[in-house]
């Protein structure tokens, strides 16, 4: 079970979450493409939540498999065990592990339900495991905690339907990738599994056609960019803050920061940063009530202390632009300012989702 988790990460693009894992003694990370698509960086969160860039160098649409290199430290990762002879059964029990709907590490027992189930062009293992959004790219591991597939898809209108990509296709794709050694963006020939690294709508080694989008990445909005403009001013990878289509998160210090679009008109900065203490509540009100953080705002929900910061996204693109890109990086700032400051002068907890509280 630790092994598991050790060896299990969070995938995290602009366009969403998926999961992904390593193989003892292979130094990449295994996921699907379908979780990075439109992607050639995106973060990885391990189980420490500790982030880092990965780098995708290897893409195969066709397998739906893709793999990431990043720079961490190998030996605190043990691996899962990938066997090639290994056999797989009706019935036998598998476990689903991942990251669903973005959620902390998750288990989630089944069935092989078929061994080879034919979907489209190629076989999968079919089980009747809960899959959820955000388990793509996890492994599917046996009681002895072998790989035996790869979670890639589920029927949006069944329950109990989940689909796994046989081990055996995964063992196809490191054998050929271990042909190469350029640490590049690769996208793979399923004619002739040359892999190509320049941008072109056929392989030039036998002919075949390849899409030429594979090569294009996800084009960030206006305010995108403009977020991530003032991500950067606090030294931040804005590739490691992304938690989602126009959502950002990170931690300054202490404080955990969220950025993100409010109801397609508004941009949010807030932070959540203690929790209420249990008595002796009314100087704290008091102070809350006051404006002491302008141009932030402080306020309460769900029994928890936050600083907030709104602005219209139009004013995005107005004169006071400069001002607010500052204000976005200064609230992180306060955040973790102040999270210190409820502490120590209110007795407040740090909340859970304080990085002290990891």
């Amino acid at each position: 079970m630790e092994t598991t988790r050790k060896s299990v990460f969070k995938i995290i693009t602009a366009s969403g979450t998926g999961s992904g894992f390593i193989i003892t003694g292979y130094p990449y990370i295994i996921t699907n493409y379908h979780v990075l698509q439109g992607e050639k960086m995106v973060a990885v969160e391990d189980y420490k939540k500790n982030r880092f860039v990965g780098k995708v160098v290897m893409v195969n649409p066709e397998a739906d498999l893709a793999f990431l290199i990043t720079e961490i430290d190998w030996k605190s990762y043990p691996g899962i065990p990938l066997i090639e002879n290994i056999l797989v059964a009706n019935a036998q029990k598998v476990y689903i592990n991942g990251f669903p709907f973005g959620m902390p590490f998750t288990i989630t027992e089944g069935i092989v339900s078929s061994i080879s189930q034919p979907v489209g062009n190629r076989n999968y293992i079919q089980t009747d495991a809960a899959v959820n959004p955000g388990n793509s790219g996890g492994p599917i591991l046996n009681e002895a905690g072998e790989l035996i597939a790869i979670t890639t898809a589920k029927f949006s209108n069944a329950n109990n339907v989940g689909f796994g990509i046989k081990h055996s296709d995964l063992v196809k794709e490191i054998n050929d990738f271990a042909q190469t050694d350029a640490p590049c963006f690769n996208v793979k020939c399923n004619s002739c599994d040359a892999y190509i690294q320049e941008k072109t709508d056929f392989c030039k080694n036998c002919g075949n056609s390849i899409n030429v989008t594979l090569w294009d990445e996800f084009e960030k909005s206006k305010f995108a960019k403009f977020v991530e403009e003032a991500i950067s001013a606090l030294r931040i990878d804005p590739v490691l803050a992304r938690a989602g289509r126009d959502y950002w998160e990170f931690h300054q210090g202490s404080a955990l920061v969220r950025i993100f679009v409010y109801h397609k008109d508004y941009l949010v900065a807030t932070s959540p940063l203690n929790n209420l203490p249990k008595n002796n509540l009314q100087a704290l009100l008091e102070y809350l009530l006051q404006d002491n953080v302008p141009p932030y705002y402080l306020g309460i929900r769900d029994n928890k202390i936050y600083v907030s910061y709104r602005v219209h996204l139009s004013d995005l693109f107005s004169d006071e632009a400069e001002s607010i890109k500052n204000n976005l990086m200064h609230l992180a700032h306060k955040a973790d300012e102040l999270d210190n400051f409820f502490a120590d002068e209110f007795n407040c907890e740090m909340s859970i989702e304080s990085k002290e509280s990891f």
